[in-house]
């Protein structure tokens, strides 16, 4: 699910261009192997389909303009994750939250084509932070979607940073929804203030949802109509969200129950130390189950 407006550019769209969305711009494909959008405003991967099947992100069909953010697709949020704020360099670490990245503009470095895909490299505009800085590798074809976010600090003292692939996953009804591959992680239960459990079996989705897994793990997603393998990499954090009733205000309530988050992350389960001249890539891949 997208918005009707993006759906019509990305349909209008032969090969590749560049276009303006809601005053962002945004870089679209329509191949043979599928579509992808991406906005250069958070480097956000808006919206995928890949050849023969439906889409497999969601974006919420009611976005709102700049200087906000887009809900849905996969959002970057670096270099800190929700208010887990260890790389804010604010005066009393009141920066955005989710980090910077996502804030940001972010230029196309380079599109690489070969006969099964593609593969887009991204970097910021601007420096966002003195030590740390950050690139973008997104490799689509029929069969999978991969985003990487490759931090390096080159600084001249360690940084502690915290992040995520916030991935909005179009789903036929979230109720619906079963995670396998969670079964013996534990978890902090962030409505229920950070209470630790234990997976027990599959997770069904039944309600409102905001947990912290444990685990490194791929997991499968199957929504009654279809599956879908979320795997991950340099990540020992699995965060798994949907707000239920409790709706941002830019979520519609019958568009949110065709969304589940997955989110290949480091939290404060698994922050990540960069020392000087160290990289970090974080990544996810999407794949049919």
């Amino acid at each position: 699910m997208i918005p009707d407006s993006l759906a019509a550019l990305v349909a209008k769209t032969d090969g590749q261009q560049t276009a303006h969305w809601l005053g962002r711009e945004v870089v679209l494909f329509n191949m043979p192997w599928g579509e992808l959008a991406i906005s250069l405003q958070g480097a956000q991967v808006l919206h995928f389909k890949p050849a023969n099947d439906t889409g497999w992100l969601w974006t919420t069909p009611t976005p709102e303009t700049l200087p906000g953010v887009v809900r849905g697709g996969i959002p970057l949020c670096w270099p800190w994750f929700a208010d887990e704020r260890y790389a804010d360099e604010s005066p009393d670490r009141s920066g955005a939250f989710h980090g910077l990245a996502r804030h940001a503009s972010w230029r196309l470095d380079a599109v690489d084509e070969h006969a099964e895909g593609i593969e887009v490299h991204l970097s910021p505009a601007e420096r966002l932070h003195s030590q740390l800085t950050a690139r973008v590798i997104i490799q689509a074809n029929a069969q999978r979607l991969g985003v990487e976010l490759i931090s390096e600090n080159i600084g001249d003292a360690p940084v502690k940073t915290s992040g995520a692939l916030h991935t909005y996953l179009a789903v036929d009804e979230v109720h619906n929804c079963r995670l396998e591959g969670l079964a013996g992680a534990r978890y902090l239960d962030k409505l229920r203030d950070f209470a630790e459990a234990e997976q027990q079996g599959t997770l069904a989705i039944r309600g409102g949802i905001d947990r912290i897994y444990h685990s490194n793990e791929a997991v499968l997603l199957n929504d009654g109509v279809r599956s879908l393998r979320i795997a991950k990499q340099s990540s020992d954090s699995t965060v798994v969200w949907h707000p239920d009733t409790v709706l941002p205000a830019d979520t519609p309530a019958d568009a949110a129950r065709h969304f589940l988050c997955v989110e290949a992350a480091n939290t404060r389960l698994d922050p990540v130390w960069l020392v000087p001249g160290a990289q970090h890539l974080l990544g996810t891949t999407l794949s049919r189950g």
